[in-house]
């Protein structure tokens, strides 16, 4: 009988990309650029969590948004609207982006022109989280009515995040939703992880996050956190 051979080359890819990844991170530490990825499913109220960072920040910092979607320019004209320096990145039917495409968005953007350059990720909590994009921190967003169990789900997500912002916590009464155990899962797999919970709606938790912000920014650029 005859037989073939398997290659395993998820592996080698990773690999590949994690090498590109930190080489990144090195270019973006000489341009004093802080580099956010943001993530999260969609409809968690990613991008008006943006615009109250925005917001917040925007007489403080230099700020650039680099908006990934799979195609159309929906969320980058409203980002627009912020006055933030802004572009759109279409991944081609791709569902995440690496280190690679990623420093092509950069190039885009123009670090030397911004001080925090924040990737608005595809919305998915598979994808983006296998791979390395080269940002300093991970960022992702967990919005009340997706449930306090999809730490459970999506384990992958959470163990890589820096910062988890529970978003919606102005709906929290009309869902069954527990923070305490939210919190018991994310730090079961995370235990360093910081956990805010927002609103981006009304503006509850949102200062927390934009100071946590701006010292990870300033200590990444060489500031005073």
């Amino acid at each position: 009988m005859d037989t073939f051979k398997v290659m395993e080359l998820k592996q080698s890819i990773f690999d590949d990309n994690d090498i590109d990844a930190e080489k990144l991170r090195s270019e973006l530490k000489e341009d004093r650029t802080f580099l956010l990825n943001l993530m999260s499913s969609p409809g968690s109220g990613k991008t008006t969590t943006l615009k109250a960072t925005i917001a917040n920040l925007k007489d403080k910092l230099r700020i650039g948004v680099m908006e990934a979607d799979i195609d159309s320019d929906v969320d980058a004209r409203t980002i627009e609207e912020t006055g933030a320096k802004v572009i759109q990145l279409h991944t081609g039917g791709m569902c995440h982006l690496d280190a690679d495409m990623t420093r092509q968005g950069l190039k885009g953007l123009g670090t030397g022109e911004v001080d925090l350059a924040i990737l608005e990720n595809i919305g998915n909590l598979v994808c983006p989280a296998e791979f390395d994009t080269g940002a300093v921190k991970n960022a992702m967003i967990l919005s009340v009515p997706e449930g306090h169990d999809k730490p459970l789900k999506y384990p992958l997500m959470f163990s890589i995040c820096d910062v988890v912002l529970i978003n919606k916590i102005d709906v929290m009464p009309y869902f069954d939703f527990s923070l305490e155990k939210c919190r018991e899962y994310v730090l079961r797999l995370n235990p360093n992880a910081k956990i805010i919970p927002i609103s981006a709606r009304t503006g509850e938790g949102v200062s927390e996050w934009t100071d946590w912000l701006l010292a990870e920014v300033n200590k990444w650029n060489g500031g005073e956190a």
